[in-house]
């Protein structure tokens, strides 16, 4: 028994020295393993509470839109990107709002909206459309050269058909026709690579649509 105590002693002196040498550091990295842990719960507690917010400010563009209420779609997407920029509501309520901006005919507003959209929305396929439609509301303004800057970075494959699309669009209300027959002819062949899949196939129509713009502007020289 004696010696059993003391071989504990031995252990119990081993410890102590050990933690003498070791102990801050153990206890450094608890806490800060501690902190770690309650900073990061706090900061996805914080998001929820945002993205809550910010559900109920979209609810209320949406609200707006349907009204065709321009002036207060354009102040609640000023909320939410202002305000909660860090969640995806931010980026699709100024889409939205972009949206009830053009079809008041207010096309400078919505250029602003989706050029923040198209920086900082928080979903890659967000910030694609936010290009597409920039792009598009461009070349209505016949600012070819702004247009063409917002289709050069090639967007996600979902979207590649119609950013070669619009690049045609571009250059035939240039009468570029060769450059406008090249982009027709790539959207095709990106529309092709992405109907593998059933949903693809089912816009065929699109392809109908392509191919007519491809068709008018006649063969090749």
């Amino acid at each position: 028994m004696a010696t059993y105590d003391l071989e504990e002693q031995e252990q119990l002196d081993e410890l102590k020295t050990w933690w003498k040498m070791y102990g801050n550091l153990v206890t450094g990295i608890l806490v800060a393993v501690a902190l770690a842990v309650a900073g990061w719960q706090g900061w996805n507690w914080w998001q929820r509470q945002q993205a809550v917010k910010a559900s109920a400010v979209y609810s209320g563009l949406q609200t707006a839109a349907m009204q065709r209420d321009a002036k207060r779609a354009r102040e609640l997407a000023g909320e939410l990107i202002d305000k909660y920029s860090v969640t995806a509501y931010a980026g699709m309520g100024a889409l939205l709002a972009a949206k009830v901006q053009v079809d008041a005919g207010d096309a400078q507003n919505a250029r602003v909206q989706l050029a923040w959209a198209a920086e900082n929305a928080r979903d890659p396929g967000l910030r694609d459309l936010a290009r597409l439609r920039l792009a598009t509301v461009m070349l209505d303004a016949k600012a070819y050269d702004d247009a063409m800057k917002q289709l050069a970075a090639e967007p996600g494959a979902t979207f590649a058909p119609r950013f070669a699309e619009l690049r045609g669009d571009v250059f035939a209300a240039q009468d570029k026709s060769a450059e406008a027959r090249n982009a027709y002819d790539m959207a095709l062949a990106k529309f092709d690579a992405l109907a593998k899949d059933d949903e693809t196939r089912q816009r065929a129509g699109y392809k109908e649509v392509l191919q007519a713009k491809r068709d008018s502007l006649g063969a090749a020289k």
